[in-house]
């Protein structure tokens, strides 16, 4: 399901505005890939440096979100650092995760 940009609640597939705000929402997609926890900060560099990634959530192999990371334009070094660092705790509990992107259709 997507997310609202604004307030990050979950929206219907189809809906036009966000149930809980009003804002507009944009059309976007979502893609799921499952990797080793050693992966997953690279990958999670990776997906950030593509530029149209809107948000990256991470999900272990239950399918529970360990994390949620809003991706915004610009983002940098020092912004990132507190993201990895927590994606590196992450990884040193969990075995295989799950990383679920969403992407702008633009």
């Amino acid at each position: 399901m997507p997310y609202c940009q604004n307030c990050g609640s979950q929206v219907a597939q189809d809906a036009k505005y966000c149930p809980y705000c009003g804002t507009k929402l944009e059309k976007r997609f979502t893609e799921e890939f499952s990797i080793a926890a050693n992966e997953l900060i690279k990958k999670v560099e990776e997906l950030i440096h593509e530029g149209n990634v809107t948000r990256i959530i991470v999900k272990d192999e239950a399918g529970k979100t360990l994390l949620e990371i809003p991706v915004t334009v610009g983002i940098v070094g020092a912004i990132l650092a507190p993201w990895l660092a927590a994606l590196g705790v992450i990884a040193a509990l969990a075995t295989r995760c799950k990383i679920v992107v969403e992407r702008k259709i633009e």
